[in-house]
């Protein structure tokens, strides 16, 4: 079946498409990709993993189409950037 596997860092990402078994899980999916290789800083021990953006531990099964993200940690709190204002934008 066909599964994708995303991360991202600033500057870079990468999108895989990749064939798997039908008894894949999140973490089959991320060793088979080579994603691991091409972003040497992520640790799966310390990362959270998802499939259209729920947490799902690396162990779960996967079924077609399904999309496997690799977040990395928050690196500011939304709750205290203030927001731009709309009028700041228009002049």
């Amino acid at each position: 079946m066909q599964v994708s596997v995303c991360y991202s860092e600033p500057g870079q990402q990468a999108w895989l498409r990749i064939e798997v078994d039908e008894a894949a899980t999140a973490g089959t999916a991320i060793e088979r990709s080579g994603i691991l290789g091409m972003f040497p800083a992520i640790d799966l021990d310390s990362q959270k993993v998802g499939v259209f953006g729920k947490v799902v531990k690396l162990d779960a099964p996967l079924r077609p189409g399904d999309r496997v993200e690799i977040y990395r940690a928050i690196t500011c709190d939304p709750a205290t950037v203030p927001r731009r204002q709309m009028d700041d934008e228009e002049d």
